[in-house]
């Protein structure tokens, strides 16, 4: 039984599948109008989304299936101090598939771990977001007719945008990508996706903090929010929400056929008049999330017909060592097993198995 939980679940040969799959929704919608009858779907959203969390719902409801779930942390068991592997038991128990999105980093893995039924994260803190980036790939293919020989700017939030991180480890393994990574030194991209995802696989790119010298060589630009409920320095968010505002005239330097993308919502990085422009893609984007999901969970599904579970790949595991991030889900739930992964051999480097962070 699958769930996805990092984009790096799926191999390339199976997101060109699901690609293709939204396109044949997009061009087929009748041939999916009962595919998920008599499923349900839950949405456990422990904060704040709008178009993730509606999406799937629609996603679901145009599958014919049906959708239960929460919006917030407070409307369940969770406020009362239930763990997150209780509530994907008991959750299996109602549903056919959930979708989590939570504040802690791993929290949808550990849901994975002991749910009976798929599990899809919809984004864990400043981890991953690979529904989104779903939605991103369909909208690049869609807008540039292609995943490859792109170059690719990430304009913001590098360090918290979780939407960049899965981004990157999509594209990554596409052809001919180079990366230009545009953001103050503060909110440059984490060290582990660095060295994990571009050194490693020798994935050109360049740490720049100018919008406009980046802008003419760009075929995407993701433009990203600086996310005020990720710092916990409202001072330090003050300082940097303004760093970067795109405008008609950093507009006017980019290159005729070059798309805007945009994980939203946005505040003020991008300026309502960009949105008459072409080139903006994000509300496309948002819509094409939708068709990915649908995919997403056809896929999931039809493979749940083998309950199987994917075994927990021990290579490297150690259990001696204690994750020091505050923001993973193993700070919090302190029965949960402290679990690390030896993942860079040769300089002795463990990461923890729920946040990737360095331990």
């Amino acid at each position: 039984m699958r769930s996805l939980i990092s984009i790096l679940d799926f191999s390339v040969e199976e997101l060109d599948a699901l690609i293709a799959t939204a396109k044949d929704i997009i061009a087929y919608p009748d041939k999916y109008r009962e595919a998920c009858k008599y499923k349900k779907l839950a949405t456990l959203f422990f904060e704040p989304s709008t178009r993730t969390r509606l999406s799937f719902e629609a996603a679901m409801l145009e599958l014919g299936g049906s959708v239960l779930g929460f919006s917030e942390a407070s409307s369940s068991s969770a406020s009362k101090g239930e763990s997150m592997a209780d509530t994907a038991k008991i959750l299996s128990c109602y549903v056919d598939i959930m979708a989590i999105r939570h504040p802690r980093e791993g929290a949808p893995y550990v849901a994975s771990r002991n749910a009976t039924v798929p599990v899809i994260n919809a984004g864990d803190g400043g981890h991953n977001h690979p529904t989104q980036t779903l939605a991103d790939l369909l909208t690049i293919s869609r807008e540039k007719g292609r995943l490859h020989d792109l170059t690719i700017g990430l304009c913001g939030d590098l360090k918290y945008g979780r939407t960049v991180h899965s981004l990157i480890e999509a594209m990554a393994r596409y052809s001919g990508i180079r990366f230009v990574l545009i953001s103050p030194k503060e909110l440059r991209l984490p060290g582990y996706i660095r060295g994990n995802v571009l050194d490693a696989h020798g994935i050109p790119y360049e740490e720049v903090f100018s919008l406009e010298e980046a802008m003419p060589q760009l075929d995407v630009l993701y433009m990203t929010r600086i996310q005020r409920e990720r710092f916990d320095s409202v001072e330090e968010y003050e300082r940097l929400k303004n760093s970067y505002v795109l405008d008609v005239e950093k507009m006017a330097l980019g290159k005729s056929d070059m798309c805007v993308l945009h994980p939203l919502p946005r505040v003020n990085e991008i300026s309502v008049k960009v949105d008459d422009d072409p080139r903006a893609a994000y509300f496309r984007q948002a819509l094409n999330g939708k068709y990915m999901r649908m995919a997403l969970i056809l896929k999931l599904l039809e493979e749940a017909k083998n309950p199987e579970k994917e075994p927990l790949d021990s290579e490297g595991l150690v259990y001696d060592r204690v994750c020091t991030n505050p923001k993973c889900i193993s700070a919090v739930e302190q029965e949960l097993p402290h679990i690390c992964r030896l993942t860079e051999p040769e300089l002795g480097i463990h990461r923890c198995i729920y946040c990737e962070q360095k331990v």
